[in-house]
């Protein structure tokens, strides 16, 4: 090892749990975590040189930062699903929706997905540029180094180019990594005079181009559903979009089966909800190698069942857990708290719910450089004050991090 190079050794830790060496898919044991007992990392710039005892390390470097003792340290988590670039509230639909109101009525009433579209819309580039760095720094407070942020709450071409813009330019100001991603199949604007089918040929023909041209992002998705769009309709959408070179990701089964099929099909990285999805969609899934995402968050705010993570991972499917932060169904935004309360009603491992907020998150987005800690790795990683990393799930969010660390830098530190 050449001591010489600018090598910060961090630590000792009483634990480090460096999700090294796990599969992508498929269902996990506690017993199968790496876990370093009185650890310690070293960095080398934003890359991690090494994961070892810290005694082991500390004989060959001497730039020591701590100690960090009685602490616990996990990589740094990844939010794959998120839709924080928004304006508004829809507390009102919550209400009505907790008083028995159905979605069209609450549509009827003012509420619904539309009513966040006038209220984006409303706010200038610099505005939605500053309320999504700002709960981007919220996520980054409990631990999420990297976030997916959608648009798709424009719906024309001017507003979703300010919505990605706002996306990019909320990059300067965040300390997490923004991914972004191109929702504008969203829904049907009522903007807009045609149908779904000349919609989404006026995004593949109007939009697309502009968004390739000023590189506001490389991914796409939908939300395939009834009320939203059909599957034979997304389907071409998605082959041609595959085309011009964007990745693809579907809004998935949240109430009727049929998006999976499109997923397998347009072989999409990711299939998010699955709410309803039978042993049909889970076995197919499996077989397509497309990572499924539940979003605890959306059934809690919507009150129904959760996506059958259990049988997911049982069948060989890759599970990630995502917050779905958004103003409608899911507005918690809190991403342990959610995975902690899935895993109780879905029986899943500690191991489980960690990889579904790493690394198995991090594949969802295509990133194959985060969510492990380990060699070679951006040294992203979250810092908790307990002894034992089983504390983390246990309190389901109530533990929150000491301290944040991105591409090896200290971003935040709870005061």
């Amino acid at each position: 090892m050449n001591t010489k190079q600018p090598y910060r050794l961090l630590g000792p830790f009483k634990e480090i749990v460096t999700m090294e060496g796990l599969p992508l898919k498929g269902a996990l044991k506690d017993e199968q975590l790496r876990v370093i007992k009185n650890g310690g990392i070293l960095l080398n710039g934003d890359i991690i040189e090494a994961v070892d005892s810290f005694e082991k390390l500390a004989l060959l470097n001497s730039a020591v930062v701590g100690p960090v003792v009685n602490s616990v340290v996990l990589p740094g988590f990844v939010d794959m699903h998120t839709h924080i670039a928004f304006g508004g509230s829809r507390a009102n639909d919550f209400a009505l929706r907790n008083s028995g109101s159905h979605y069209l009525e609450i549509a009827e009433k003012g509420g619904g997905i539309w009513s966040t579209v006038e209220a984006t819309r409303e706010l200038s580039l610099l505005q939605l540029a500053a309320v999504t760095a700002q709960r981007a720094a919220e996520l980054l407070q409990q631990g999420i180094t990297t976030i997916e942020v959608k648009s798709g709450y424009g719906l024309n071409v001017e507003q979703e180019l300010k919505t990605l813009r706002a996306i990019r330019d909320a990059q300067q100001l965040a300390k997490a990594d923004l991914v972004a991603t191109c929702l504008a199949a969203h829904i049907l604007p009522k903007d807009f005079n045609g149908s779904h089918q000349a919609y989404l040929q006026w995004i593949i023909h109007e939009l697309l181009p502009l968004i390739r041209e000023e590189q506001l992002a490389t991914r796409v998705d939908a939300f395939v559903e009834k009320g939203a769009f059909a599957a034979e309709d997304i389907l071409p959408y998605y082959q041609k979009a595959k085309a011009m070179g964007f990745d693809i990701t579907v809004h998935a089964d949240q109430f009727t089966p049929s998006g999976s099929a499109v997923a397998a099909q347009a072989g999409a990285l990711s299939a998010d909800h699955l709410e309803s999805s039978t042993q049909k969609e889970i076995d197919r899934l499996a077989k397509s190698g497309v990572i499924a995402t539940a979003l605890p968050g959306a059934s809690m705010g919507l009150g129904c069942a959760f996506a059958p993570a259990r049988k997911l991972l049982d069948a060989g499917n890759a599970v990630t857990i995502a917050t779905d932060w958004n103003p409608g169904s899911a507005p918690m935004g809190c991403l342990m708290t959610q995975a902690s309360v899935l895993a109780c009603y879905e029986r899943l491992t500690n191991a489980e719910v960690l990889a579904a907020i790493t690394f198995r998150a991090a594949a969802g987005l295509g990133l194959k450089d985060r969510g492990i800690l380990a060699r070679g790795y951006l040294a992203d990683f979250v810092i908790y004050a307990t002894d034992s990393y089983k504390e983390i799930t246990y309190q389901q969010g109530r533990l929150q991090p000491l301290a944040v660390w991105k591409k090896g830098v200290s971003v935040y530190t709870a005061k």
